[in-house]
Order: C-alpha cells, then sequence, then structure tokens
C-alpha cells in the first residue's frame, strides 16, 4: 500500500469541551490514485489531510508513505519528507506577492531533487504569457493555477488538496479541476483531495466520506465522469 492511514485519532480541546474529530480512521490508497475526501464542516476531513500532510499531529496512530512512518521521523526529518514527498494546494492562494508568477512555481522547484521543467507546467497551466505579472495582476483563477504550478513543479508524489476550488466560481472551478485531472494522467501523483462539494466525487477513482471523524463510505467509481462535464 502506498499511503497507509492506520487507526488515526485526533482531539481538540480537554475537558467539557473535548471534541473527538477523527475517531479511528483506517483506509490505504494507492499509487496514483485519485481520492476524494467527502463530508461537511466539522466531518473532520481536513484535519485528517493535515495530518497525512504532517502539519498536525495525530493523538494515536499512524501515516506511512511506502512503509515510512511520519511519527518516527525526528522534525528536521519531517521537514525533509515533507519537501521531498509532498505538494499542498489550499483554498488560500499562498503566493508570494512580490515574486512574478514564474518565480512563484520556481520557488516550488527549488524544494525539489527531481523538479519538473517550469516552462513546461507554465505551459500546461496557460500562464507562459502571465509569466512575468505579479500575483495581484492575475484573476482568482489564474492565482490558483500559479499555486498548483507551484505544488506540481516539484513532482511529489502526494498532491494534498484542501477546497482548491472553494473560492472560486462555477467556471473557473471546473478549469481547475480539469488542471488537476490532467496532473494527475501526466504525471501519475497521487492525490487527495478535500471537498463538500458533492459533485467532484464523480471524477475521482475513490471516494471516501466521513462524518463525524469516522468513514461512513469508501468506494471505487467504476465510471469516471471528466471534469469538463461535471455539474453542480
Amino acid at each position: 500500500m502506498f499511503l497507509e492511514i492506520n487507526k488515526i485519532k485526533k482531539h481538540f480541546g480537554e475537558g467539557e469541551s473535548k471534541i473527538e474529530v477523527l475517531k479511528g480512521i483506517d483506509v490505504g490508497i494507492e499509487k496514483g490514485e485519485f481520492c476524494v475526501l467527502l463530508g461537511p464542516s466539522g466531518s473532520g476531513k481536513s484535519t485528517l489531510l493535515n495530518i497525512i500532510g504532517g502539519i498536525d499531529q495525530a493523538d494515536s496512530g499512524y501515516i506511512a508513505i511506502e512503509g515510512e512512518k511520519t511519527e518516527d521521523m525526528s522534525e528536521k526529518t519531517l521537514t525533509l519528507y515533507r519537501r521531498k514527498h509532498l505538494g499542498y494546494i489550499f483554498q488560500m492562494y499562498n503566493l508570494i506577492p512580490n515574486l512574478n508568477i514564474k518565480e512563484n512555481i520556481e520557488v516550488g522547484a527549488y524544494l525539489s531533487d527531481n523538479p519538473l521543467n517550469v516552462d513546461d507546467i507554465l505551459h500546461t497551466l496557460g500562464l507562459y504569457e502571465h509569466r512575468h505579472k505579479l500575483p495581484n495582476q492575475l484573476s482568482g483563477g489564474q492565482q490558483q493555477r500559479t499555486a498548483i504550478g507551484r505544488a506540481i513543479v516539484k513532482n511529489p508524489d502526494i498532491l494534498l488538496c484542501d477546497e482548491p476550488t472553494g473560492a472560486l466560481d462555477y467556471n473557473t472551478s471546473k478549469e481547475i479541476l480539469k488542471l488537476i485531472e490532467e496532473v494527475n494522467q501526466k504525471y501519475g501523483n497521487t492525490i487527495v483531495m478535500v471537498t463538500h462539494n458533492d459533485a467532484i466525487k464523480n471524477m475521482a477513482d475513490r471516494v471516501i466520506t466521513l462524518r463525524d471523524g469516522i468513514i461512513r463510505k469508501d468506494y471505487k467509481n467504476e465510471v469516471k465522469i471528466p471534469a469538463e462535464q461535471l455539474e453542480w
């Protein structure tokens, strides 16, 4: 199993205000799989994504990628591990405002031993002609594409996406989903995407539904719908 999520538990708060957010999540994800974590607000999906990404720590259980357990790593090793294996795409773009688009993507390339070609990615993302512009000169959708470029230029084993279309309108959302679909097909990265948008599950290989910190459903799509054909 490429990504192993083993008996993960997590709580926030103490005493009467203690909330069990994850109650023993057990699941494995295959290499190259496009997996959607679906669930309402407060279901624990973003917390689980942050634990997979080493941003947050579980109370118990472990995450292993190709047999390497994150809990066994020192802070320094974990930082290197995140740098080497993981790419992040958040709802907020977190671009560096005084760097142009190409430079923002190059920041990701510097973090990798085996980066992809920056110009190739700029073409794939439809950003090549905007490469010398600053983030505030671009639309929200173009900024999100830049954030995706920064994440994928590292050529990460796993791309973690937290509501990547949450701040975008319908048409731009579909463009971004199409792009993530292309990235998965072209570069073979394993993708774990958190969303509360029910339609997005239809483009995934695998759907995991969380509610109240427990996996309620876990299934594979026998027929995937291309991102372009999604409607909501």
